[in-house]
């Protein structure tokens, strides 16, 4: 099983970067995608979810109308686009699935992505 974040890099506040996660080695099916964000310092939060089975959302209240999950069944990809960007949304983004459907306690998913780094100047 492998998940595989990608999309990350520095870009200047205002501006936008569309993160990815490829899934594979699996059926998702069942899952709730999750994207986390952790912060230098700080606790790994969850940003934004996506249900695999009926598309239904979660999207964390400091980031609704800036942030955007969605995924393309056939490509096995769940997407986080990321606009409007803030100095504060510089973090590492990781990409996470767990069977038991959407929790914010991050110990409890199943699977996890390597990490990319978003780095927002201001």
């Amino acid at each position: 099983v492998q998940l595989q974040a990608s999309g990350g890099g520095l870009v200047q506040a205002g501006g936008s970067l569309r993160l990815s996660c490829a899934a594979s080695g699996r059926t998702f099916s069942r899952y709730a995608m999750v994207w986390f964000r952790q912060a230098p310092g700080k606790e790994r939060e969850s940003v934004a979810a996506i249900m695999w089975s009926d598309g239904s959302t979660y999207v964390k209240e400091s980031v609704k109308g800036r942030f955007t999950i969605s995924r393309d069944n056939a490509k096995n990809t769940v997407y986080l686009q990321m606009n409007s960007l803030k100095p504060e949304d510089t973090a590492v983004y990781y990409c996470a699935a767990n069977l038991g459907g959407y929790s914010a306690n991050y110990r409890l998913y199943d699977y996890w992505g390597q990490g990319t780094q978003v780095t927002v100047s201001s």
